[in-house]
């Protein structure tokens, strides 16, 4: 059995009504799934938001990530319960909240493994959390799936729609690694069996329903979302939506429960949204809008996270997430280690355990570009989390903070791993220091331009009763939605990654022209590509410079309200590799699950 997992299931679990009732909810507000989860009805999170004012948003990103590993969900629950441990004898700071994504399982029998934190920095049950969950993941590939299913019996039925076969968007998915789902083709059963085309699937996660679900307020809202979705073009190119085929209000259905959020717990018993799980290298990367919305109401600080590094997940979350929920991060953490220092500093995996204070400050270039870029582009001074591992020596840790400091960053080192909330209390008072003081100040943003989730527009949002717009954080954006999309594509390119330009084939900029007569031009972007490197070649470490973006393709997701740019050679069904963590799972004769982490 594996540390993390034996840790789990050692834990002694709150009762999930005593954890809700921690949060103001009561028995008859939630939806138990057993003893330990539960789901918060979304017409109970409606009413405790009439009578809330929102808490401090604090958003946990990392540099580029390596393959040893960086812990940036264990971060982000150390960071909660280390401000809920503060919390214990400064009880001016507040509750604080987590919202989270739920784990694919397709990394958790690949090689990544779960998504539940580790050590003594976990949210529990982390088996169900890492495996079948609430059922969310089922419900939503049930509902992509079935948005397919819908277009290819209309075309066996007909086809009034005149829908070309060859210009079908959506695939069907699986929340599996399958490279050989990669190409596929359908419709092989004779006359009964449907019209022959060529297909594909994707992961769960890569899927723009998931992406919708992830940015919906309300089921009203989720099914307009979905109603857009483009699923093919006609023969005429026109666009043909899942509403023209009939099936989104099935689809609403089937997903009905999956959208109210999940509630569960840290081992020290913070409470924790955890809901939705779009990849950030494929789609946003970022848990449900509903979740963090339910952290904030319930909450003084929600501490969230977006994926991989800072130029993917906090992209996407600052420029695609907050601009359509109308919020802004009160502080951002950056999660580092002096492993993944060491790599980006030239050293290979195998020997990053070795001490080496050069190459600790020569793998700075990477962590002081996502710095920079929060810094420059979004104007949020960053705190460097130095999540901190066995072999990590003191004279190298020393070296790095006091580099970072010498640069003007705020940078600490945690033990959350080991220690739980107690070994984050550093950083814990960085965050706190660094947002402004105690918590339930107000993650509203005063930008004079919302964007409106679903529209491409929005009037200027009020402050809240009570507070100016000095008081509130200020949103600012890498790119502005009226510029074209080529030009946006570009901007992302140069100002996140450090690129000299990207490089645009005719069939992409032909699709781009085509999305902006459709009406999308004022989308915002999202970039599929490598999290290993800020260019799209992963072998490039640090911080490369006048690197060209190589776009392959461009997709449009109407119902999610963006733009996917697919750079370099990002694959959307993931494959598993030689030895995948699946070998190592199984379940004892009494039921318990081994070798899961």
């Amino acid at each position: 059995m594996t540390i993390d997992l034996e840790i789990a299931l050692s834990a002694e679990l709150d009762p999930i009504i005593d954890v809700a009732a921690g949060l103001g909810l009561q028995p008859e507000d939630i939806i138990p799934y057993g003893w330990t989860k539960a789901k918060v009805p979304i017409d109970v999170l409606d009413a405790a938001a009439e009578a809330a004012t929102d808490g401090k948003l604090i958003l946990v990103t990392a540099m580029s990530p390596t393959p040893a590993g960086e812990g940036k969900t264990t971060t982000s629950i150390g960071l909660a319960d280390g401000l809920n441990e503060l919390a214990r004898s400064k009880p001016e700071v507040g509750k604080a909240v987590l919202a989270l994504r739920e784990p694919s399982m397709g990394p958790v029998f690949g090689m990544k493994g779960g998504a539940a934190g580790g050590g003594y920095a976990q949210v529990v049950p982390m088996e169900d959390i890492n495996l079948h969950f609430t059922g969310d993941f089922a419900a939503i590939a049930a509902a992509n799936n079935l948005a397919v299913t819908m277009l290819d019996n209309h075309i066996h039925h007909g086809n009034e729609l005149d829908v070309d076969v060859r210009r079908v968007h959506i695939r069907r998915v699986v929340d599996l690694n399958d490279r050989e789902l990669r190409g596929v083709v359908v419709g092989l059963g004779g006359i009964n069996g449907g019209v022959p085309r060529e297909d594909a699937f994707d992961i769960v996660v890569a899927s723009e329903v998931m992406a919708v679900f992830c940015l919906s307020t309300s089921l009203t809202d989720l099914k307009e979302r979905l109603g857009r979705i483009v699923l093919a073009h006609s023969r005429s190119r026109t666009p043909i939506t899942v509403a023209d085929v009939g099936a989104a209000g099935a689809m609403t259905a089937l997903l009905r429960n999956a959208l109210a959020p999940n509630l569960v717990q840290s081992l020290e018993h913070s409470p924790a949204f955890i809901h939705g799980g779009p990849f950030a290298n494929i789609a946003h990367g970022c848990n449900s809008l509903l979740a963090t919305k339910a952290a904030l109401t319930l909450g003084d600080w929600t501490v969230t996270e977006a994926g991989f590094g800072a130029d993917l997940g906090a992209e996407k979350f600052l420029d695609i997430k907050c601009r359509a929920a109308g919020i802004w991060p009160s502080a951002v953490v950056v999660v580092a280690t002096l492993r993944a220092l060491k790599y980006h500093g030239g050293i290979e995996v195998k020997d990053v355990q070795t001490p080496n204070s050069h190459a600790v400050i020569d793998g700075m270039s990477n962590l002081e570009h996502h710095c920079g870029n929060l810094l420059n582009i979004y104007g949020i001074t960053p705190v460097v989390c130095f999540n901190r591992f066995p072999t990590d020596t003191d004279e190298e840790m020393a070296d790095a903070i006091a580099h970072l400091r010498s640069k003007g960053i705020s940078a600490v080192e945690s033990t959350h791993w080991a220690d739980g909330g107690k070994g984050a209390l550093g950083l814990a008072e960085a965050v706190v220091e660094a947002a402004g003081g105690a918590g339930n100040a107000g993650p509203a943003v005063d930008d004079g331009s919302v964007f409106v989730a679903g529209t491409a527009s929005g009037d200027a949002q009020a402050p809240p009763p009570g507070e100016s717009a000095a008081e509130l954080p200020r949103a600012q954006y890498s790119y502005e939605l009226d510029r074209p999309l080529e030009e946006k594509i570009r901007t992302i390119a140069q100002r996140i990654y450090g690129a000299a330009d990207v490089e645009l084939p005719t069939q992409v900029k032909r699709k781009l022209g085509q999305f902006t007569d459709e009406g999308y031009g004022d989308a915002p972007i999202c970039i599929a590509k490598t999290q290993y490197s800020l260019s799209t070649d992963a072998t490039l470490r640090g911080a490369p410079k006048d690197h060209i973006i190589e776009v392959k393709d461009v997709r449009l997701s109407a119902g999610a309200g963006f733009v996917v740019v697919i750079a370099g050679d990002i694959m959307t069904m993931p494959g598993l590799p030689k030895e995948p963590s699946a070998l190592k799972i199984d379940v004892t004769e009494d039921g318990n699950i081994t070798g899961l982490f």
